[in-house]
């Protein structure tokens, strides 16, 4: 069953650690650097882990990192798990699950994205206010578990308002810039087209990627506040003129990854105050 192999999964990683991690961590695409200010870390293969899946694409290590950021023991994903990589959606969320069972309640999904709207630039990061699905598929359909969380659960609040503002007012503090908008999941691994950029925006997209989706759904679902902050690598097809490479997004989030680190440092920080 499901939730016997996510136990699996959970119980391995508990006999690797000293301390439950309170915050779980989610990195995109060149944005692993996150690990690297973790302190008193265990990092832990995913190929180790039972059950878990596997991510082959460039920019994403393949680790489930644990350690202190600040006062707060983490749980980062360096590198996350993509429909158009041939997973099912159960194994795409899959580690949304294990987190739950080791006791995380909050969670920050990170990404690397095209941006829609005009105002943007590339290096840009923006918080993520809504999402529009446009998979055509949804991670929870299927026979529920009501271990995990209800039927039908409430997306109203897909992320947190509480954690939202928190985020902002640190940006502030910190004096990091930032737009805040709405994302659109498109499926890939092609890039969007100029026709399906214009629909996007029409729908009220800000910025547009082939992740993070999945998993702000099932965090929902399981109970989790989370926080999404993407980082505009790209303007989006039709938007600009140059054409895309996944080499030109990884260097985009690499140059933005250190603003990022410092904000998710002391955001968890401040989380805890």
């Amino acid at each position: 069953m499901f939730y016997d192999k996510v136990k699996e999964s959970a119980d391995y990683i508990k006999g690797k650690i000293s301390e439950l991690p309170s915050v779980g961590v989610i990195l995109g695409s060149g944005l692993g650097g996150l690990v690297d200010i973790m302190e008193e870390k265990t990092v832990i293969p995913y190929k180790e882990i039972p059950n878990f899946p596997q991510s082959h694409v460039a920019g994403h290590a393949g680790n489930l990192v644990i350690g202190r950021i600040g006062n707060v023991i983490a749980a980062a994903m360096q590198g996350r798990f993509h429909f158009y990589e041939g997973f099912e959606m159960k194994e795409v969320t899959y580690p949304i699950y294990v987190m739950k069972m080791l006791g995380i309640e909050s969670l920050i999904v990170t990404n690397a994205c095209g941006g829609i709207n005009a105002s943007f630039v590339p290096g840009d990061l923006m918080i993520l206010t809504d999402y529009i699905n446009m998979l055509g598929i949804n991670p929870l359909i299927g026979p529920n578990d009501e271990r995990f969380g209800v039927r039908f659960p409430d997306m109203s609040e897909a992320y947190s308002h509480e954690l939202t503002e928190k985020a902002e007012h640190i940006a502030e503090e910190l004096g990091i810039a930032y737009k805040k908008g709405v994302y659109a999941i498109f499926s890939g691994p092609c890039y969007e087209t100029a026709a399906e950029i214009r629909a996007y925006e029409r729908l009220g997209a800000d910025a547009i990627g082939m992740s993070t989706v999945p998993e702000t759904i099932v965090a929902n679902y399981l109970g989790m506040k989370v926080l999404g902050i993407a980082c505009i690598t790209n303007m989006a097809t039709g938007i600009a003129k140059e054409k895309h490479t996944h080499e030109e997004v990884v260097r985009i989030a690499n140059e933005s990854s250190e603003k990022l680190c410092n904000w998710v440092k002391k955001i968890m920080t401040d989380w805890q105050e």
